[in-house]
């Protein structure tokens, strides 16, 4: 779910939007798949929108709700909320299902900065 960051807010990716938004990005990016109806996807996105402005421009994050643009999450077989994968170059390098804490989600995320 968008949060307001020091940037802003987190982009909301539709489906229409989603090729340009993150397949074609030139750094790597975090996509959010949420739902209104999951609370552990609050939880997450708080997180998000913290790590996004700790980031900065090194890493973007995004986010997708699952309800209003099925035909994503289908695409990438996203079965459970929260799920979170990471795109770098068009292509999914990696992926966390579930609600996690925020020092987990930075470790991984830095993971593939230098991707």
């Amino acid at each position: 779910m968008p949060q307001d960051t020091a940037a802003g807010r987190l982009t909301a990716v539709t489906d229409a939007t989603f090729a340009d938004t993150v397949l074609a990005a030139d750094r790597p990016v975090v996509v959010d798949f949420w739902a209104d109806w999951c609370p552990p996807c609050v939880g997450t996105s708080r997180h998000l929108a913290e790590l996004a402005r700790e980031f900065g421009d090194r890493l973007r994050v995004v986010t997708v709700d699952t309800d209003a643009n099925p035909a994503t999450a289908r695409t990438y077989g996203v079965m459970s909320l929260p799920t979170m994968l990471v795109f770098v170059g068009g292509e999914v390098v990696g992926s966390i299902v579930g609600a996690r804490p925020k020092n987990h989600l930075r470790l991984a995320f830095t993971r593939h900065l230098d991707s």
